[in-house]
């Protein structure tokens, strides 16, 4: 059972009332991505929100709720960490840990050797503490 539930459901809540944001012309040329990209078009209709049967654009009150951003989906905050001391500022009921993409082989084994005494959801371990590769 995840922890911060009432907050998840909050911000599920609050995604299925926004629209999808797609990239302008997506759905008439297949060299585009759907991924979204702002309408930066003098005549551009989706931009003007003039006409009817436009895709939405992405503005500012379209956010997620406050207290539900930053939150992974398994409902612990998402901390980034280097080394072994960086463990030490959070707290295992609320944080979860994520591995810098530049930390070592040698490194990570400590760090992950290290999170799991202490009880932390580790979300990018790659490394078992033991040291076998997966």
């Amino acid at each position: 059972m995840p922890i911060n539930k009432d907050k998840l459901e909050l911000r599920e809540k609050s995604v299925s009332n926004k629209p999808d944001f797609v990239r302008p012309e997506s759905w008439r040329y297949v060299r585009l991505q759907t991924n979204w990209r702002k309408p930066k078009g003098v005549d551009n209709h989706q931009r003007k929100q003039k006409s009817r049967g436009r895709p939405g654009i992405v503005k500012v009150g379209y956010g997620s709720p406050k207290i539900a951003r930053g939150l992974h989906p398994s409902g612990y905050t998402d901390n980034l960490i280097f080394n072994t001391s960086d463990i030490e500022k959070f707290n295992p009921k609320t944080d979860g840990l994520r591995i810098g993409h530049s930390v070592g082989t040698k490194k990570r084994k400590e760090i992950i050797v290290k999170a799991i005494e202490k009880k932390f959801k580790v979300f990018n371990a790659r490394v078992s503490a033991s040291g076998s590769k997966s």
